[in-house]
């Protein structure tokens, strides 16, 4: 059984948990390495205290799960099954009864949870979702490898939209260009909805990319990530085309200094609210804090956001190995928007920033 596994399974003793049933992809691959969508159809992942683990899956994907190294049992099923019977009845082939079930309670919906609580009546039902964060927050080698590369994937495809920046083109050329580039390295999936925002487009933080013409003068806001064996990055970058205004100057330059304030302040045994205040406060100081509306950052990993949460009332303590985001924003309408985000692992004494495009601010002409 790997590490994790394990970990998990010691959990369960000192719980009382008989069976740990999972189901979001992202937890089946952290605790098996199958790496799997499947849409409406079960995909899940049953671990006991001392009784081997099981896999279920649809029948299509059963090779893909072996080869994707998970030693133990799989369970295919077709689409004329009903996976919820099999998924009993090897659970109870390991266990008498089952009293204590944990589960995904902010994955799982409904209908299946109705169906866990009619195939073991009378189980209490407990949540998983406390251990697996803790579990996810801290990063191996491994993991840390991948996520650089897909970090770098990022600043490459950063310095593609820029350089495809021109009077004219709108957003989503520009975007068709990134992604392009991206599709010719290998790149399958991005870890999110590429966003190319130009002018004031970009004082909406989750704006959506579209016709809007870039034109001399507009701010360009680009946030984007890149997953490599199911790891996630996540940057943002605000570049200028052409010569910018004075308040648009001193919007980026608020941002710029309030980001590096926030990473200065990463190390580990810090706060993550020390870490967001540390940023919040200089956009404060320079009048802009009703314009920055969101936490500063949030973990990254296998999904694009994990634990931590970097807010000001958040008070967990950094520990090395954890992996997030910074990125403060000011987004005045129908004025400017911008955001600088970069990915940082926490290591001994610091930070090890991922991302390293440049965030000096510059005007493309």
């Amino acid at each position: 059984m790997n590490h994790r596994l394990e970990k998990l399974s010691q959990w369960m003793k000192e719980t009382g948990t008989d069976v740990c049933f999972l189901t979001s992809p992202e937890n089946v691959f952290y605790l098996s390495g199958f790496l799997s969508e499947p849409h409406e159809r079960l995909l899940g992942l049953a671990v006991f205290q001392e009784d081997e683990p099981f896999l279920i899956c649809p029948g299509m994907e059963k090779n893909d799960a072996k080869r994707s190294g998970w030693n133990y049992e799989i369970i295919g099923y077709s689409d004329i099954d009903n996976p919820w019977e099999l998924v009993h009845k090897a659970i109870q082939n390991r266990l008498t009864k089952a009293n204590t079930i944990a589960i995904e309670k902010e994955h799982m919906n409904v209908e299946r949870f109705e169906q866990v609580t009619s195939l073991f009546p009378g189980a209490s039902i407990v949540s998983a979702e406390e251990k697996l964060r803790k579990l996810r927050m801290v990063k191996d080698e491994k993991e840390l490898s991948a996520i650089r590369e897909a970090c770098a994937l990022a600043d490459f495809a950063i310095e593609t939209g820029v350089a495809e920046l021109k009077e004219g083109k709108t957003e989503l050329d520009v975007l068709a260009a990134i992604e392009y580039a991206l599709k010719k390295k290998g790149v399958t999936e991005m870890s999110f909805s590429t966003m190319v925002l130009t002018g004031v487009n970009a004082a909406s933080p989750h704006g959506t990319p579209g016709l809007k013409k870039i034109q001399k003068g507009d701010l360009v806001l680009f946030d984007l990530g890149v997953i490599v064996d199911g790891y996630c990055s996540d940057i943002t970058r605000t570049v200028a085309y052409g010569d910018i205004n004075e308040k648009q100057a001193a919007i980026y330059e608020t941002v710029f200094k309030a980001q590096k304030a926030a990473l200065e302040a990463i190390k580990p045994g810090v706060l993550c609210s020390e870490v967001d205040l540390a940023a919040r406060r200089t956009i404060s100081e320079a009048g802009y804090g009703e314009f920055f509306p969101h936490r500063l950052g949030h973990g990254l990993g296998i999904s694009v956001h994990e634990y931590p949460s970097l807010t000001e009332t958040n008070n967990l303590a950094l520990e090395e190995g954890m992996v997030f985001t910074v990125e403060p924003g000011i987004y005045v309408p129908e004025v400017a928007g911008v955001r600088i985000e970069d990915d940082v692992a926490v290591t001994s004494n610091g930070i090890e920033i991922l991302t390293k495009y440049p965030k000096e601010l510059q005007i493309i002409k």
